[in-house]
């Protein structure tokens, strides 16, 4: 086609219409992902029904994949409720780069909600890391700053699918605080917790309940956070491949 002297072509880019796969570990994780043009998946904090999840899912259909959620700290320096954008994801002999969804901008904007945001790895596990000196000793074998049990599997789907990965993580539990046990045995299947349980496991041992408290008090103060961070999920358009 002649379109004459001096014309130009303009060529759009309409962003990718699929879905984004959330990957959470907790119903009220899934709850503050849930929206429009989100795809989000619970595990109830089980790596086994995670992967069965995911391994009923059509990779296809998404244009990337996100871990959203809580998690355990490791670097002695962060609190609950500061958030970690991760630049890596670790787990074994296995990593991951993430690419980024989340430009200075935003990570400026959450900031300004006095939340801390630190780029760094994440570590991920089959099992809850609750003890103080377990959680000393991952992050001096892999340096990350936080662990969960969901970001390793939701980086090797989007690994071996070929779709963009990034994952933001806040701050639950910090590397100075031991989760109880009470409180890591609570988790229904469903992934919501059971008060019921917990109220048994108090009435039994009531020496359990500053401890729990204090997680409990943790725990919601990560989920503010974690709410605060959903721009992170607005502004997936801009998701991208790590680069290697």
């Amino acid at each position: 086609m002649n379109l004459g002297a001096g014309a130009t072509v303009t060529v759009d880019n309409p962003i990718d219409p699929r879905p984004v796969l959330i990957v959470t570990g907790l119903v009220q994780e899934a709850r503050i992902a849930a929206g429009p043009g989100m795809i989000v998946i619970c595990s109830s904090s089980d790596p086994n029904q995670l992967r069965a999840l995911l391994a009923t899912l059509d990779s296809t259909t998404f244009r990337g994949v996100i871990s959203f959620g809580v998690a355990g700290g490791l670097d002695p320096t962060l609190k609950s409720g500061d958030v970690v954008v991760a630049t890596e994801v670790l787990a074994g002999d296995t990593r991951w780069l993430a690419g980024s969804a989340l430009n200075e901008e935003m990570i400026a904007s959450v900031a300004l909600r006095r939340r801390r945001v630190v780029r760094g790895g994440l570590a991920g596990v089959e099992q809850v890391v609750a003890g103080m000196s377990c959680k000393a000793a991952l992050r001096s074998e892999t340096g990350a700053a936080a662990v969960d049990m969901e970001s390793h599997i939701a980086a090797a789907y989007a690994a071996e699918a070929g779709l963009p990965f990034a994952a933001l993580r806040v701050i639950s539990d910090p590397a100075s605080r031991a989760l109880p046990a009470l409180a890591m045995s609570a988790i229904k299947p469903n992934g919501d917790i059971d008060l019921r349980k917990v109220l048994r496991g108090v009435a039994r041992n009531p020496t359990t309940l500053r401890a729990l408290v204090s997680t409990g008090i943790d725990f919601n103060r990560a989920l503010r956070s974690l709410r605060g961070c959903r721009g992170f999920l607005l502004g997936s358009e801009g998701l991208v491949a790590a680069e290697i």
